[in-house]
This record gives structure tokens, C-alpha cells and sequence, in this order.
């Protein structure tokens, strides 16, 4: 009788086991078609903006670079470059570092500075910053695939030390332009609060939980919150 008992508990588990993974194939399956169709739309519709923001680049007093690239961490720890309108000048990093004291303080206040004593940041790249359009040529990096219209916000490697024993959980899924972290206050919210934000959207995905962060995603750019 037990062994009878214990057969059908293995069995409704194996049942369990495979209706879950069916679901994540479904899942990923149209995650992955809302992200081409997504980034598509997006490409399409801020074309103009693009080309505005460009031109910025090439006729303005930031001239240089149009992107700012920067290897990122994502899905299984794969390197890739993430793109973005160049906020700072030239050489940024290395403009950091010249000052020691200055960049101790950028790693130990999360990776970031307050804009007034960043000497990385332009006065355009303030602005494009607080309104978010920097993330735009985000959308090249979902049609390739790197990225997710939703999922954590890739880090760069030394920002993974933060995930200690978990890193191997928050890099089991594709990176995203937003996510659950920008939805609950982006930079306004440090390491390790972040790291708990992370991976509450890793161990709760679903299609219902990416359009309620991209829907929040809209009204935070509108309000500006959390972005600098």
C-alpha cells in the first residue's frame, strides 16, 4: 500500500515537473517573439529621435562618438556590448580612475556618483539621462538577442561579486532594458537591496509580470524617477 502511496507522489511530481517545464518552453517562446516585435516597433517609432540625438554628436560641443559601448554579463555569464547614447566624454573610465579617491568612492556608493562631482557626465548627457533616451539604441541589442525588452539590468563584472552565492541564479535568464529593479526605483535603490529586487523577477518571471513592469516602466519615464 505504500509503495503504491509513493508511486503516485513520483508520478503527479514527474506530471508537475514536466507541465513546468512545457510552460518555461512557452514562456521563452513568446517572451522571445514580443521582444523582436517590441524592438522593432520601438526602433521604428524613435527613428526620428535617433536621428535628432545624432546629430547632436556630430554638429554640437559633444562631438565624438555617437554610442557608448560597454561589455556587459548576460544570460550564463556571456559577454556582449551593450549600447547606449554617449553620456560622458571621451576616454570616461579612464578619466575616473585618474582620480583614485574619487573612483574608491564610485565603487563603494554602488557604482554611481551624484552628477555634480562626476566629471564623466556631460551637461547633454544629464539630460538624456534623466529622460532616459540613452537607453534607446537598447533595442538593437534585443533584436540581436543579448538582451530582453524585461529582465535584470546586466552588470559588469564587478558588480556580480554583489549576487555572491546566488550569481549563478540571476544570470540564468536574459538581461533586460527594464526590469523589475527600474520599476522599483532604479538608482535610487542600491547594492544589496538590488540584489533581492533582481532576483524576486528571476524566481517570479511570467507574461503577466513583464507587462505589468513595462507598463510601470512608462509612467517611471514620464515622471523621470530614479534616472540620473
Amino acid at each position: 500500500m505504500a509503495n503504491s502511496a509513493n508511486q503516485k507522489v513520483a508520478y503527479l511530481e514527474k506530471r508537475v515537473s514536466s507541465a513546468n517545464v512545457v510552460y518555461r518552453k512557452k514562456y521563452l517562446f513568446i517572451k522571445r517573439l514580443i521582444d523582436i516585435v517590441g524592438a522593432a516597433v520601438g526602433i521604428l517609432l524613435t527613428l526620428p529621435c535617433l536621428i535628432v540625438l545624432s546629430s547632436f554628436y556630430l554638429l554640437g560641443p559633444n562631438k565624438g562618438p555617437i554610442f557608448f559601448k560597454q561589455i556587459r554579463l548576460g544570460k550564463n555569464g556571456e559577454k556582449f556590448y551593450i549600447y547606449k547614447f554617449r553620456s560622458m566624454v571621451v576616454d570616461a573610465e579612464n578619466k575616473l580612475k585618474e582620480n583614485k579617491d574619487l573612483y574608491q568612492k564610485y565603487i563603494k556608493s554602488n557604482f554611481k556618483l551624484e552628477q555634480n562631482e562626476d566629471p564623466r557626465i556631460t551637461s547633454f548627457g544629464r539630460f538624456i539621462r534623466k529622460t532616459s533616451l540613452d537607453e534607446l539604441p537598447q533595442f538593437f541589442n534585443v533584436l540581436k538577442g543579448d538582451m530582453s525588452l524585461v529582465g535584470p539590468r546586466p552588470v559588469v563584472l564587478e558588480e556580480l561579486n554583489e549576487y555572491k552565492d546566488k550569481k549563478s541564479e540571476f544570470l540564468s535568464v536574459k538581461p533586460g532594458i527594464t526590469g523589475y529593479w527600474q520599476v522599483c526605483g532604479r538608482s535610487d535603490v542600491g547594492y544589496p537591496e538590488r540584489v533581492n529586487i533582481e532576483l524576486y523577477y528571476v524566481y517570479n518571471q511570467s507574461l503577466l509580470l513583464d507587462v505589468k513592469i513595462i507598463l510601470k516602466t512608462i509612467f517611471q519615464v514620464i515622471v523621470r524617477k530614479g534616472a540620473y
